[in-house]
């Protein structure tokens, strides 16, 4: 049985001003529902993504903006750091991790620029949304064994 995922839930204080900042980045705006009784879901998904953001109110319980971690998989993360710059994000410097391997949680064991070699999966660069949710963008140019 395949399990694929399909959506993550960002928990956001202000649905209009999410909506502007990731439509701003260029993710095609999906659905919106809302029932008239304070309920409203919005769904966005990034260029080239098989998996969706929803976010809304009375979506979610979580705090806004404590959501982190989320990865968005880029094949030049150079490139793309320029073109979330270009359109007005904040984004950290390209970044590899001390290990070599997989990057620590915040910014602890950073080392600036790409992974010696810019070996796949080894480089990195993050952003936040405007509450505060992480995103991490990774240049992955050869899948490992098994990934799509």
């Amino acid at each position: 049985m395949d399990f694929k995922l399909e959506v993550a839930v960002v928990p956001v204080s202000d649905v209009d001003r999410a909506v502007h900042f990731y439509r701003a980045l260029g993710w095609r705006f999906d659905a919106e529902f809302a029932d008239g009784e304070g309920y409203r879901l919005v769904q966005l998904t990034p260029p080239g993504s098989p998996a969706s953001i929803i976010f809304g109110t009375g979506v979610t319980t979580a705090a806004p903006g404590s959501t982190e971690g989320l990865h968005l998989v880029v094949d030049d993360v150079v490139a793309a750091r320029e073109d979330l710059l270009a359109r007005g994000v904040q984004v950290s410097e390209v970044f590899h991790d001390k290990t070599g391997v997989f990057h620590h949680a915040g910014t602890e064991a950073r080392v600036d620029g790409p992974a010696p070699g810019r070996p796949s999966y080894g480089s990195f660069a993050s952003f936040s949304d405007p509450d505060g949710n992480g995103w991490v963008l990774q240049e992955v140019t050869t899948r490992l064994p098994g990934r799509v």
